[in-house]
């Protein structure tokens, strides 16, 4: 999903800024969590989402994840395959098709 285009891009931008310096994994985890915020408040009074908003959020929460992966020295791609098995264990297709039961109530 990450391709290697789009994390060049994101190391540039860091680098031209030489904004690398504040990127500690636990300033990443809080703009992460922040940005976040920011994405659910495209929804906050309103099912109604503006796709623009939405986008524009959503990349915010996006490349800071990437940076963190990259801190930690982590290929994006590999952590979501890796937590896509172990969830995969958790929610066998024949136990949880079609529900939204937590994996210890299935």
């Amino acid at each position: 999903m990450s391709s290697p285009e789009t994390k060049a891009a994101v190391r540039n931008f860091v680098a031209e800024r030489e904004w690398g310096q504040f990127h500690s994994p636990g300033n990443l985890i809080k703009s992460i969590a922040i940005e976040s915020g920011e994405l659910l408040e495209c929804m906050q009074w309103s099912e109604d989402i503006d796709p623009a908003r939405v986008r524009s959020e959503l990349a915010d929460v996006l490349t800071y994840a990437y940076l963190l992966a990259d801190r930690m020295g982590w290929d994006p791609d590999e952590v979501v395959l890796a937590k896509l098995h172990e969830t995969s264990a958790k929610y066998p297709v024949e136990k949880a098709r079609g529900k939204s039961t937590k994996y210890d109530q299935l």
